[in-house]
């Protein structure tokens, strides 16, 4: 199932949304019903997010988020962070104000008794009110999760500063970026993606053109 989510979202913007409802995942020995919605691309589920949690299942010894701190930038569905949840993770989900309460759904109704920390929400936008709703003095976390964050909007250097925000020499947080690769635009957001920080190319997909990358900032 999860493959077929990776191959049926081959366009990045289709014009009419027929699949609509329910997509049905396994991860970390649970089944995964995410609800989406017409209302918004962040209520779909993309293709790096399905590829990030299929990497985070696979390598739990290089990437161990048993009792770490995780925050989800652009977290839409909820996915990604529901698999965080279940390999043991405490995580915060943030987007946009609207998409929040379908993630509530998903996050309550596939993380409730599965789970050691429950998942909390909380509205993010890129690049707006960062250091008054997380403080850097007191919002650490040990890893950033992005995926499927950068496509053709027009807010990607606002995301490239909350990364920057969370993401900081010296405080340990580890970013994990996936994205299929769609337009020029991509490209030149991971080369300052790459001025930016130390980056590592975790795994890469070509079928499905999903990069995932590991980053630290620079000292």
């Amino acid at each position: 199932m999860a493959g077929e989510a990776l191959g049926r979202r081959n366009v990045w913007e289709p014009s009419v949304h027929y699949a609509l409802g329910k997509e049905s995942f396994c991860f970390a020995g649970h089944d995964i019903s995410i609800r989406e919605s017409i209302d918004t691309f962040g209520a779909l589920i993309w293709p790096g997010a399905v590829a990030l949690c299929q990497f985070l299942e696979n390598n739990q010894q290089q990437v161990n988020l048993m009792d770490k701190a995780v925050l989800e930038i652009g977290a839409g569905t909820g996915l990604l962070s529901i698999v965080a949840s279940l390999l043991g993770a405490w995580v915060t989900a943030t987007d946009l104000p609207d998409i929040l309460s379908n993630l509530t759904f998903n996050l309550t109704r596939n993380t409730k008794g599965r789970c050691r920390y429950t998942p909390q929400v909380a509205a993010l936008t890129w690049g707006q009110d960062l250091e008054r709703d997380f403080p850097y003095t007191s919002c650490c976390y040990d890893y950033v999760l992005a995926a499927d964050v950068v496509y053709h909007h027009d807010y990607l250097e606002e995301l490239l500063a909350t990364m920057r925000h969370f993401c900081r020499p010296g405080n340990g947080t580890t970013l994990l970026w996936a994205n299929k690769v769609r337009f020029q635009s991509d490209t030149r957001f991971t080369e300052s993606f790459k001025s930016s920080f130390n980056t590592t190319l975790l795994s890469e997909l070509p079928q499905q053109e999903v990069r995932i990358y590991q980053a630290t900032a620079k000292e």
